[in-house]
């Protein structure tokens, strides 16, 4: 029996109910997710160790790194995408538990309304998301960084530090804006097919 809810469940998170939700796993679990683990640990893998400040010393590259990346951004991306997924998974489970075919969902009320609200969940993580990532992140990757060190010591006071491959990190940066904007745009696009269909479905009866 358990064999068959972590089979319904599967199914459930591979293949949504609407042809929307199925194109969004697609965009989400391949393009979205290739796109970080392969591109982004390129751009931001070495990033610590090629961060300098002047002087050149390694406690104060430490201390201006962790003032200029509070989170690295693989991580902070990485908590996106897992905290994204948690609405449909729990809906699935939830599916999976009583038994709930795909086709169902879109028929009963009830299970209609509990799938529209785990989209609406991951719209609302999406935009908290977006919303986060600007003011911890910004829009542009400047080649300079001014760190203020003076907490280090109070010879360095502001100093400067080289931020390596900005143009790169820039460009993937907004590549991740991109996606997220698509995700939130693909969601709101479901909702409307899953209103579509429910009042295709209560015509039809």
């Amino acid at each position: 029996m358990s064999l068959n809810y972590i089979k319904n469940f599967y199914e459930g998170c591979l293949r949504p109910p609407t042809v929307i939700g199925q194109f969004h796993t697609l965009f989400f679990g391949s393009v979205r997710m290739f796109f970080l683990g392969v591109l982004g640990f390129a751009v931001y893998g070495n990033e610590a160790l090629h961060f300098s400040c002047d002087p050149d010393r390694r406690e104060l590259n430490l201390f201006c790194y962790n003032q200029f990346r509070p989170i690295t951004p693989q991580v902070f991306w990485a908590l996106q995408m897992v905290s994204v997924l948690v609405p449909g998974a729990v809906f699935h489970l939830y599916a999976a538990c009583k038994n709930i075919n795909q086709e169902e969902i879109l028929e009963r009320p009830l299970y209609t309304v509990f799938y529209i609200i785990s989209v609406l969940l991951r719209i609302i993580l999406e935009v908290i998301a977006f919303w986060l990532q600007s003011h911890l992140f910004g829009f542009q990757v400047l080649p300079l960084f001014m760190c203020d060190a003076s907490a280090l010591e109070r010879k360095f006071n502001v100093t400067k530090c080289m931020v390596p491959e900005h143009f790169e990190k820039t460009i993937f940066l907004s590549a991740m804006y991109t996606f997220t904007i698509i995700t939130i745009t693909l969601c709101v696009a479901e909702i409307f097919e899953i209103l579509c269909r429910r009042l295709g479905y209560l015509n039809n009866h």
